[in-house]
């Protein structure tokens, strides 16, 4: 057997690393509730780890969102994830063909050079050399371009990076060092006994000019394997332990686990799944327009390392815009929401002085707290149903009392659920089979906290609706309009396509960098608590800006709160979707 005491470190730290994820992951999974434990045994002999297989590659080597948002950043993980794994692959394969068996040191394939240095007679010798040393020319690249990134962030379009613990730079400084060592121990070898390609060939002719090769070589292999081991051993107390944590999360999350309200096991394998890219930072518009340090990354990584987080939880959005672009797929929203307290100060009889019956219909309509402060919005779908034909209950007309999402967003969840319960009776006392609402806040609450049995539609799908089938005529006209789609729908409840068929079969719509996932949040938000009137005001403004910038008629949105943050920020007129609908509505 092919043994050399250096491949001590290596061998060792692999070890260690190994048994510290076994025992860990087995811990949290074995906190995991029983349904959930058998939601992972169903899931493992099923369709959902075929497609976990896939986003592990498409994501964890292939890096794919990260190439969506930044190209720059996408190659370098890329050169890391993906160099590094088919570095290990054709190493693997060659001393697999080398000695026609599978069985061999895990060590033999990582050193294999050190072991057969010269160009011997085994099949596709000089293929093998060849492959290897593109790879790691490909993973030297991306080397180059982290350690640019590191000190000049804006040359990969980031306007900020994460900070560092001094453990963090440590461990990010023997990364860096991994694949260097690796390329001047292959390079010494050649130039000192022969073999190599293209790259470790011609560089060890080049340092066998002029270093003592006889020397250097082995304490280079012995520093390529202790850089190794020490990088396994820091790993799980790092940033870095995203790597293995990443692949179990993408499985758990497709075989079905989820974010509870309780912060718990899973909550933690999320944060040990944050890698820390900082692509949160530039998506947060508490960063571009107040230059706040609020976002998910620095949250995770306070609660990971025990730092004082208190501060931060309540400081957030919830816009969901780091979510749409972080690349794990990390439920931010759900985990900031987890640890927020319960302080539930009202009981059942709260609210009994709001009415408990609603007029009979087949179709309720629930307009919320903001529909009831933007009056025009009421009007114009009132009109609307009116000139479509629609019979209609309105819910919260005189009766009903809010939805929850507010107390549910600020963690009072018991809070929530009087107001559900409440809001419950009266839909189920009115008999109606559609519900339909003007605030994306509440179509998300009645959604996902009511356990209604009835369609449940926003008023954009409603109005959609009514158009296709010809019970609304509509009118088209020149007017250019850009569309915002509120945070809670859009990110939040998935609609997108309803308010694009509406505007443009009744506008020139203009079509914008902030279409889709990346729509801005007007900064009204109800789930941050910290930020006052003028900060509001400010990402109000920023935002109003950037849609003012592409000339339209009329800034449209579909919720009240954004209507009404807008209007006091916006130098152009902004609607709701339903008025202008309902301007361009004939008998």
């Amino acid at each position: 057997m092919y043994y050399d005491p250096f491949v001590l470190p290596f061998t060792i730290g692999l070890t260690a690393l190994l048994l510290f994820l076994i025992i860990k992951y087995i811990r949290w999974i074995r906190t995991f509730r029983k349904s959930e434990r058998r939601k992972i045994r169903k899931g493992i002999f099923s369709l959902k780890t075929l497609r976990s297989i896939g986003e592990i590659f498409s994501e964890c080597l292939l890096h794919r969102k990260i190439y969506r948002t930044n190209p720059f950043l996408g190659y370098m993980h890329t050169c890391f994830g993906l160099g590094w794994f088919l570095l290990i692959v054709a190493g693997k394969t060659e001393s697999m063909v080398y000695h026609t068996s599978a069985v061999n040191p895990p060590y033999f394939a990582i050193f294999f050079r050190f072991f057969h240095p010269a160009k011997e007679t085994f099949p596709y010798s000089n293929t093998f050399a060849f492959i290897t040393d593109l790879l790691l020319l490909f993973i030297l690249s991306g080397l180059f371009l982290a350690l640019a990134k590191r000190l000049w962030s804006r040359i990969v379009g980031m306007r900020k990076t994460t900070k560092h613990r001094p453990l963090d730079l440590l461990i990010l400084t023997t990364l860096w060092l991994i694949f260097p060592l690796r390329f001047l121990a292959e390079s010494f070898t050649s130039g000192l006994r022969g073999g190599g390609s293209f790259l470790t060939n011609n560089a060890g002719e080049f340092f066998a000019r002029f270093l003592p090769l006889e020397q250097l070589t082995y304490p280079a292999w012995w520093a390529y394997s202790g850089v190794l081991g020490l990088f396994f051993i820091l790993l799980p107390f790092s940033r870095y332990m995203h790597i293995p944590t990443e692949i179990v999360y993408i499985f758990l999350k497709n075989w079905g686990i989820k974010q509870g309200t309780k912060f718990n096991a899973f909550s933690e394998i999320q944060m040990y799944a944050c890698s820390r890219c900082g692509i949160c930072i530039d998506s947060c518009q508490l960063n571009s327009s107040l230059g706040m340090d609020t976002q998910p990354v620095y949250f995770l990584k306070k609660i990971r390392h025990q730092k004082e987080y208190g501060h931060l939880i309540e400081n957030c959005l919830l816009c969901g815009r780091c979510e749409a672009s972080c690349p794990v797929g990390l439920t931010h929203n759900a985990l900031r929401l987890a640890k927020r307290p319960d302080l539930s100060r009202i009981t059942k009889n709260t609210y009994s002085y709001a009415k408990n019956a609603a007029a009979p219909a087949k179709m309720a309509y629930f307009a919320g707290c903001m529909g009831q402060l933007t009056p025009a919005v009421t009007r114009s779908m009132e009109q609307l149903f009116k000139q479509a034909g629609v019979s209609y209950t309105f819910i919260d007309k005189e009766g009903g009392v809010c939805c929850g999402r507010p107390m549910l967003l600020a963690g009072n969840r018991e809070e929530a659920a009087v107001m559900a319960e409440k809001n419950r009776a009266i839909l189920k006392a009115s008999g109606a089979e559609v519900l339909v609402t003007s605030c994306p806040i509440c179509l998300k609450m009645f959604r996902e906290e009511y356990g209604l049995q009835i369609r449940i539609v926003h008023h954009t799908e409603y109005i959609d609706e009514l158009i296709r089938e010809g019970k609304l005529k509509t009118v088209p006209s020149e007017q250019r309009t850009v569309f915002h789609n509120p945070c809670e729908l859009g990110r939040g409840s998935g609609i997108y396509q309803a308010p694009e068929n509406i505007l443009k079969s009744i506008s020139r719509k203009i079509d914008t960098a902030f279409d889709g996932k990346k729509s801005l949040c007007c900064g009204g938000s109800l789930a941050n608590t910290s930020i006052d009137g003028k900060q509001r005001n400010r990402i109000a403004g920023d935002a109003a800006k950037a849609y003012a910038a592409y000339k339209p008629d009329v800034l449209v949105t579909a919720c009240p709160l954004c209507k009404k943050t807008f209007a006091t920020a916006s130098d152009i007129p902004v609607k709701d979707i339903a008025e202008v609908v309902a301007e361009r509505c004939r008998p």
